[in-house]
């Protein structure tokens, strides 16, 4: 660990020269961390029965999902209110997905919160923030320009709630059962989410927009009551006042560090690239998009549930690689224009490879401190909007210069081409020893 990870941690190699305060601040937060990352002595819940059992992931589970649910919900309906007043499909698209471009601003400025904050109450907060703001969005004579400052603003918010989140979940997990407990949190969202776009539709269509966007507030209200008397009380996982240099000098700190390098774009590029085929969809089949749509969701659910639930725990790290290839490859086959049924399975089969991200995460948080742990979460996930948004851009660029079928075939191959790149590097990591959270 260099100087500045242990100036971070709050952990210093000697104590000459610091106050008695100081030093007792740093013993209970290396105890909190022995604390956290000590093999638990209760059983390691290895079932989705035991798993909803345990204390707190019930309430985390409750909250996300409603969550969720009101992101889809209010999403849909506010793309209906902005398009049915401008007729513009740009602004109805980035009424939409312009929380992504918030996310980007939020692991710019704002992601140090992640793990300075109460869990609890960042969830609580944040989920009633949310409720809030889509509430002001449905209010009649609201000018567009209004309504898209707060979904960049709401947007730039969740990507701290998206690192407390799933951090949380390695506290009230044992370690061995994180990938469990995440393919469930998956799950749920890929479900969720269908489930969500046909609530939506049902809503907007008898309810209207503004309608929609007020269940969706009081969607976001129930997530804030689930966390709030749902979840336990606990301190930050790191001391200080989050700050935009906060944010900064722990981005650089997480991406200092080779391993984390690796795991960080083993995590957005491959699976990103693919992302950038299933937006070519719509032109690609504009008749069977949703079925296309729909076989993705299918392929990923599968995928997390087979990994997360039934294969053993020395095992999956074999499986990093050949998912993520599993990813690409059956793109290939759309190079020979596919019938609809061959399409739809190829689709469906790529999207299992998806469980390759609950490996790499497994052994992402193997590799950050606790103190930390929010932070690298977050910044996961918004690297990965990041690189989808890319992904889609360019799949848009060379479907206009070639095909969509061709777009695809060419996505595939850089996917599956820097795969193969990353392999070696991945290889050495998980073949050597579980490194402490606190190693360089």
């Amino acid at each position: 660990m260099d100087a500045q990870e242990n100036v971070l941690l709050g952990v210093r190699a000697g104590s000459g020269g610091q106050s008695l305060s100081t030093i007792a601040t740093a013993a209970r937060g290396q105890d909190r961390t022995e604390r956290l990352r000590m093999p638990a002595t209760q059983h390691h819940p290895r079932t989705y029965r035991e798993l909803f059992r345990t204390p707190e992931f019930g309430a985390l589970f409750l909250s996300g999902t409603a969550y969720v649910t009101a992101l889809t919900v209010s999403g849909l309906a506010l793309g209906v209110l902005i398009y049915s007043a401008t007729a513009s499909p740009l602004l109805a698209a980035l009424s939409m997905f312009g929380p992504s471009l918030g996310h980007l601003l939020g692991a710019s400025a704002l992601l140090s919160a992640a793990d300075r904050l109460p869990p609890r109450a960042a969830l609580a907060g944040l989920a009633a923030a949310f409720g809030v703001g889509t509430a002001a969005q449905a209010t009649p004579g609201l000018p567009v320009w209004a309504v898209l400052a707060l979904v960049l603003s709401l947007g730039t918010l969740s990507s701290v709630g998206v690192g407390v989140r799933f951090a949380l979940l390695n506290e009230i997990l044992p370690r061995e059962s994180y990938l469990l407990g995440r393919s469930v949190l998956n799950m749920a969202v890929g479900v969720v989410q269908i489930g969500g776009f046909a609530v939506g539709g049902v809503l907007v269509t008898t309810l209207s927009p503004r309608g929609a966007l007020l269940a969706g507030a009081a969607l976001f209200l129930a997530s804030a009551a689930a966390a709030r008397l749902g979840l336990t009380r606990r301190p930050p996982r790191a001391t200080g006042r989050p700050s935009v240099r906060a944010t900064w000098r722990n981005n650089a700190l997480l991406w200092s560090s080779s391993a984390r390098r690796h795991i960080y774009l083993a995590l957005w590029v491959p699976s990103g690239l693919i992302v950038g085929c299933e937006s070519l969809f719509i032109p690609y089949a504009p008749q069977h998009a949703g079925l296309l749509f729909a076989s993705t969701a299918v392929g990923m659910l599968a995928g997390d549930t087979v990994l997360g639930r039934f294969v053993p725990p020395g095992r999956r790290a074999r499986l990093a690689t050949p998912l993520r290839l599993l990813l690409a490859l059956p793109y290939l086959v759309f190079a020979f224009h596919p019938v609809l049924p061959l399409a739809v399975a190829a689709a469906l089969l790529a999207s299992v490879g998806y469980g390759a991200s609950l490996v790499l995460q497994e052994r992402l948080m193997a590799l950050t401190p606790d103190e930390l742990s929010g932070h690298a979460l977050g910044l996961h996930t918004s690297g990965m909007l990041a690189v989808q948004g890319v992904a889609a851009a360019l799949a848009g660029a060379l479907a206009q210069y070639t095909s969509p079928a061709r777009a695809m075939v060419l996505l595939a191959a850089a996917s599956g081409t820097v795969t193969l790149a990353l392999t070696p590097g991945l290889r050495s990591l998980f073949l050597a020893p579980q490194p402490s959270p606190a190693a360089p």
